[in-house]
């Protein structure tokens, strides 16, 4: 056997021709070196980018905003006549039932001082919060409907786990009678903070500003009980979502449309309109502006394109007396209406359409005769649209979207089952409201002419019921 130092001695003898050789990194004229690009190994760039982002914050000094989102589960009162969630003002917190309304953008709730239209509904007692603070100015809003006065007040408000501590919003004294039906004790309003009469930031707006919300989106999922027997006065609503949209509530894409003007009311223009597949001529340009509101009932436009629609139905006649801007029809009609806002065409039910019967073969169209004034737009497009879509209201960009209702929300339509109660959850998220508030006495009506109780139907108008 060969000793280890021989069996060294040797290997390096057969290797060192090879070894000692310099190496020859000059390629002969004429010859090519291939240049081989070695497989870059799978990586998760959003985890990466993620990470990347975190670390070099930390690394300068700087601070994570906290992002999150927040469901609000509604209620259907009066057998889809508005749809209402819950916020929680104060400290300690007390919840109160609003009517969430993208028609408006001031929040307020009655108070406990308040001596006329106020029976019956949980009262707000600003001596009962420790943050509370009276801002000592007049606040008034006019609506459809009625109108709603007392003062303005500044205090923490939450909803949907989001929390804003110097919300200001409006402490009522005052209140039309009828405006308010139990358990109803305010309303809040989702539009934008230009609209606002006491022209404080509202709610959503400071939320969406300052990147509390993961997405800068609110959507709504609205539930059908017009069709419904044995209807109970409140039942399940849907969902309001903050911060995010409900992918189980909705199948395909959601088609967003851009606000086509300043952000105000949420705004798009009607592109186009079908009755039992037959268009509708409808004016264009600003014209056309629709408000997407989801404190309205019903759909309130033009006289002369409402007396187009219903000219294509069969047996149709105007309404009289408090019917008078409503519209009958043959009760046995499946009417089929379809409206574009730049996108699809989306279809709404032939049961939403049905307002109510009034006699054994007539019926009401839930489509009325609606003369705005001022800056108000044309159309007002409520409750008996939403109800056929997911709808979602987009911060930034502006834009209004809608998307189909997925089988789950379908499923919720007339369900049986008791509808949610008011909750007060811990905070995931809070933003601070800018400055605002001011005098205020501003009017929201859609100037709606006819009496606020049509045969004991209630129908929001114009940010609240009439």
């Amino acid at each position: 056997m060969f000793s280890s130092l021989a069996l060294a001695l040797s290997c390096l003898l057969i290797i060192s021709p090879i070894a000692s050789a310099a190496p020859n990194l000059v390629p002969a004229a004429g010859q090519s070196i291939p240049l081989v690009r070695r497989a870059q190994p799978e990586r998760d760039w959003e985890a990466w980018a993620k990470n990347e982002r975190e670390t070099l914050t930390t690394k300068y000094g700087g601070s994570m905003a906290k992002r999150s989102t927040g469901t609000n589960l509604m209620t259907n009162q009066n057998a889809d006549s508005s749809y209402f969630g819950t916020v929680a003002i104060g400290t300690p917190p007390v919840s109160f039932n609003v009517i969430l309304d993208t028609g408006s953008a001031d929040l307020w709730v009655a108070d406990q001082a308040c001596t006329t239209g106020c029976s019956k509904v949980q009262l707000f007692n600003d001596l009962s919060s420790s943050t509370f603070h009276n801002l000592s100015q007049p606040f008034g809003i006019q609506y459809g409907s009625g109108a709603a006065a007392g003062t303005l007040g500044q205090d923490i408000v939450q909803m949907a786990g989001f929390s804003v501590p110097n919300q200001i919003f409006g402490v009522v004294t005052q209140a039309t009678s009828g405006l308010l039906s139990t358990p109803v004790s305010g309303l809040l309003g989702l539009g934008w903070q230009s609209i606002a009469s006491s022209k404080a930031s509202p709610l959503w707006q400071t939320l969406a500003s300052s990147g509390a919300w993961t997405d800068p989106v609110m959507a709504f999922q609205l539930t059908r009980f017009i069709n419904g027997s044995n209807v109970n006065a409140e039942e399940p609503g849907g969902s309001f979502t903050m911060g995010f949209v409900n992918s189980s509530l909705y199948t395909g894409t959601i088609d967003y449309q851009a606000l086509p003007s300043t952000p105000s009311y949420w705004l798009l223009p009607m592109k186009s309109l079908t009755v039992q597949g037959s268009s509708v001529a409808i004016p264009s340009g600003s014209s056309s502006y629709s408000a997407i509101d989801t404190g309205t009932t019903l759909v309130g436009g033009p006289s002369s394109v409402i007396q187009s629609i219903f000219a294509k139905i069969p047996g149709s006649q105007p309404g009289t007396g408090n019917w008078q801007g409503y519209w009958t029809y043959p009760c046995s009609t499946a009417v089929n209406i379809a409206i574009s806002f730049g996108g699809p065409s989306w279809p709404i039910s032939p049961a939403d359409f049905q307002l109510t019967k009034i006699s054994s073969s007539q019926c009401v169209g839930a489509f009325f005769e609606l003369n705005t004034g001022g800056s108000a737009p044309n159309w007002i497009v409520g409750d008996t649209f939403l109800k056929n879509v997911y709808s979602v209201f987009r911060y930034n960009p502006p834009a209004v979207g809608f998307a189909a209702l997925s089988q789950t929300a379908l499923a919720m339509n007339g369900v049986n089952a008791a509808a949610p109660s008011p909750t007060i959850g811990s905070v995931s998220a809070s933003a601070t409201a800018g400055t605002g508030g001011g005098t205020s006495a501003a009017s929201h009506g859609w100037g709606v002419p006819w009496a606020p109780l049509v045969c004991g139907i209630s129908v929001a108008v114009g940010a609240v019921w009439m």
